[in-house]
């Protein structure tokens, strides 16, 4: 991770098809095209790839929670429960909607604490967003049978956690309904853009219409289509559609790489006893997109994080004083710092985040150290960097 580390002449050739027959947008112009359709060519080949029915591509992977949730009938007032460790923008694309987002605690996946979320349940709870960071999973038995007992629409958002699988299953392909982001930083690239994924029929509908503005795209003519209800531009370019669809044929050749370096970092590191790794439930296996372990205490592990950047380590985060993954920093969100006003039931909703606290999330996430795996690495430079990060740890500890 991420994919653009080994770009190369397959991602030029389907981008220099678009700019050969110069039509960009990913609906239209039928005659033009020379018979190249990037972005239906792309859902396609993820459809395959994440065991899906329906796919539809989108303009990021928030626009994808947003369009998913949308899809599903989430709005005005419902309440989605989501983790407290995830990317700020888990927050936004439930607040775009009008919806309440309840954070609860994660537990050591990482990930959604099944327990936090049924007694978060109230009766406005629409929707349970899980979020698979870093790579891994949650717990998603458990949390499909909370689900189903209460009656709510389980969202996997796995933008993180590409080719992950639990029990076999493509992770995003297990809940109603799963959502990607292919930004520049993910195992597959389109440099901007997200998919959502379904088996259920009417949610695609629903997702295909309203990521473009109402079309209901019957037939072959865009100014004669219907709009049987209102919509919003979340359009992929063609552009962007081409990059990703040379980037997902090349997806098990990145699994390849990630996981054999993960399991060098965790074969290594396990040496030390107080090194805990990263609980993946039964069944799962990891995408190495990330090496994720717990230290001992929050002391320790800042103090190792400022010795692997003092040591040349990079790309190696505690997240407890992240300002952008993990609600402690999240000040925005608790102040409803925002450019326009905010509906009078959102603020009411959010009010509980003043007094809020989440100590057994601060307890996994303060011990944490997640570490970004590279494609670009060669397996000695690997190799060294797992030794040098012992003797580090070994030292501190």
């Amino acid at each position: 991770m991420p994919g653009f580390e080994l770009f190369g002449d397959l991602e030029r050739k389907e981008v220099n098809d678009v700019l050969d027959n110069g039509v960009l947008m990913r609906y239209g112009f039928d005659g033009m095209r020379k018979g190249h359709w990037k972005a239906k060519e792309l859902e396609t080949e993820l459809g395959k790839a994440f065991n899906s029915k329906h796919v539809q591509l989108v303009s990021s992977g928030t626009a994808a929670v947003s369009v998913a949730l949308a899809s599903a009938g989430v709005g005005a007032g419902d309440e989605v429960i989501m983790p407290t460790f995830t990317f700020v923008a888990s927050f936004e694309a439930i607040m775009m909607l009008g919806a309440i987002p309840v954070l609860v605690d994660i537990d050591d996946t990482l990930t959604l604490d099944p327990k936090a979320v049924e007694a978060a349940i109230t009766d406005k709870t629409k929707a349970v967003m899980v979020v698979h960071m870093c790579g891994s999973m949650a717990n998603l038995n458990e949390l499909q049978k909370v689900c189903n007992t209460n009656g709510l629409v389980l969202v996997e958002d796995a933008c993180q956690a590409i080719g992950a699988t639990y029990n076999g299953k493509p992770l995003g392909s297990i809940g109603d309904l799963g959502c990607f982001s292919f930004d520049f930083v993910k195992t597959i690239t389109c440099g901007e853009g997200g998919a959502v994924i379904t088996n259920n029929k009417d949610f695609y509908v629903n997702a295909d219409h309203y990521s473009d503005h109402g079309h209901d795209h019957i037939g072959s003519d865009r100014g004669a289509e219907t709009h049987p209800f209102l919509g919003y531009n979340f359009r992929i370019s063609e552009l962007h559609a081409a990059v990703g669809l040379a980037q997902v044929r090349r997806l098990s050749e990145f699994l390849e790489i990630q996981r054999k370096y993960l399991t060098i970092f965790q074969d290594k590191l396990s040496q030390i006893p107080e090194v805990t790794l990263r609980t993946v439930p039964e069944g799962g296996e990891e995408s190495g997109a990330f090496f994720n372990f717990f230290l001992p205490d929050l002391e320790t592990t800042r103090k190792v994080i400022q010795a692997f950047k003092e040591n040349g380590i990079d790309a190696c985060w505690n997240y407890y004083d992240n300002n952008w993954h993990y609600i402690r920093k999240w000040d925005h969100l608790k102040d409803l710092k925002s450019l326009f006003p905010i509906t009078q039931e959102v603020k009411d909703g959010l009010k509980y985040l003043k007094t809020k606290s989440f100590k057994q999330s601060d307890h996994f996430i303060g011990r944490n150290i997640s570490c970004l795996i590279k494609l670009s690495w060669t397996q000695e430079e690997v190799e060294e960097r797992a030794k040098k990060m012992t003797e580090i740890i070994s030292q501190m500890v």
